[in-house]
């Protein structure tokens, strides 16, 4: 990791086409801007974090059968087969 002084109105350049410029401080927060191609992706670390959180807490997909094997016949009988049985609903 690179560690770097600078001041309001200094900037850094990474690579050929990437330059950060501190903008202001103001107490213990420092303003950036960052001057970088549309196609170079800027994120907040934390919305990076966040986004990591996210996927890895995604549940696989399951199809309704595999739900329903799940209850393990707990609905052996559907709605069609009581009205063609004959039997009758409130």
């Amino acid at each position: 990791m690179l560690i770097l002084q600078r001041k309001p109105g200094e900037a850094l350049r990474i690579g050929d086409n990437i330059t950060v410029s501190v903008v202001s401080i103001d107490g213990g927060r420092v303003r950036i801007a960052i001057d970088a191609p549309s196609d170079v992706p800027i994120l907040r670390n934390e919305l990076v974090e966040t986004i990591a959180a996210n996927q890895e807490s995604v549940v696989e997909q399951v199809s309704a059968s595999e739900l329903l094997a799940l209850f393990d016949g707990a609905f052996d009988h559907t709605v069609s087969d009581r009205k063609d049985s004959g039997e009758k609903h409130d």
